[in-house]
């Protein structure tokens, strides 16, 4: 697989449920009346029910492992900025450019972003990420990813 270069750029896109919300619920116990009592969510300052904020930055986490730099990758450091709420059918779409790349080791920095289906930024900011050398190569070999070996 190639290394990273500045300038690069990938990008995902999701369609955001009501089924995201509750399975980031059964993965982490969030429970906060925004995300799940429509009610209350009406009378906050958002007007409605959002999604957790790691639904909206997990969509980074895939882009990352998948995507840019690619199979190997794990965040080392976040800096990001929540800056709109997400609700269930919004369309997301995560987008990171690689800024910066290490010479001496496989680190990459990444400018990132998520907007919704109007154009309009949810998320905003950088990541630091490490790709694993030995995973790398392996998945460059392999063709691809694979979840074998995980179990739920």
């Amino acid at each position: 697989m190639d290394t990273p270069r500045i300038g690069d750029v990938a990008e995902r896109s999701k369609d955001v449920t009501e089924r995201d919300i509750v399975l980031f619920t059964e993965i982490t116990g969030d429970r906060n009346p925004l995300h799940h009592d429509r009610e209350l969510a009406a009378a906050s300052r958002f007007g409605g029910i959002v999604v957790q904020g790691g639904v909206t930055s997990g969509l980074l986490n895939a882009l990352v492992a998948e995507q840019l730099p690619g199979p190997g990758s794990v965040f080392l450091e976040v800096r990001w900025r929540f800056l709109a709420p997400v609700r269930p059918g919004d369309r997301i779409t995560a987008r990171a450019e690689v800024t910066g790349v290490r010479t001496d080791k496989p680190v990459t920095t990444l400018a990132t972003r998520v907007s919704d289906q109007e154009g309009r930024t949810v998320l905003d900011g950088t990541a630091v990420v490490w790709r694993d050398p030995v995973l790398t190569e392996l998945a460059g070999t392999a063709g691809g990813t694979t979840t074998e070996g995980i179990h739920p």
